[in-house]
């Protein structure tokens, strides 16, 4: 490991960043004109991906309701059609990632996805293409993905 690496480790560490931050590298995406901001909008976006899952699948059921004639909260409106709004939206964002991964490469769709929402790199990974050709599907997914968000 070169001692550069330790050194840079020390002083992030010391500003407050944690050795995670330090070991993801960001992609270059100048060839796509998308700006580092808006990359880290959609690498974010994306990794939120499991979490809307898991929030959808627990948002369907019957939820039990109290009328016992005292006001229970100060919002206006029909709670169940608010939830429905909120899950709708999800539904949209999580079949936005998966479509858009699709389009990148139907045939390696599920490792770019495994990628992009779980932050699984290359190497851990039983891919059918080559390492370059993987990340240059990864580029253009979020290339696709900026031209739809």
């Amino acid at each position: 490991k070169p001692d550069y690496v330790d050194r840079k480790a020390e002083r992030d560490t010391e500003r407050g960043k944690t050795i995670d931050t330090i070991c993801r590298r960001d992609i270059k995406l100048s060839d796509y004109n998308i700006s580092r901001a808006k990359y880290n909008e959609l690498k974010y976006f994306c990794i939120q991906y499991a979490e809307k899952k898991q929030k959808l699948q627990n948002a369907y059921g019957l939820k039990a309701t109290v009328n016992d004639g005292m006001p229970k909260s100060n919002l206006s409106g029909d709670s169940t059609a608010q939830e429905a709004v909120r899950n709708a939206m999800m539904q949209e964002d999580i079949k936005l990632i998966e479509e858009t991964a699709r389009k990148t490469s139907p045939e390696i769709y599920k490792w770019v996805l495994k990628n992009v929402t779980e932050g699984t790199p290359y190497e851990w990974m039983d891919v059918p293409v080559g390492r370059r050709q993987f990340y240059e599907y990864r580029r253009y997914f979020f290339y696709l993905l900026a031209q739809k968000r």
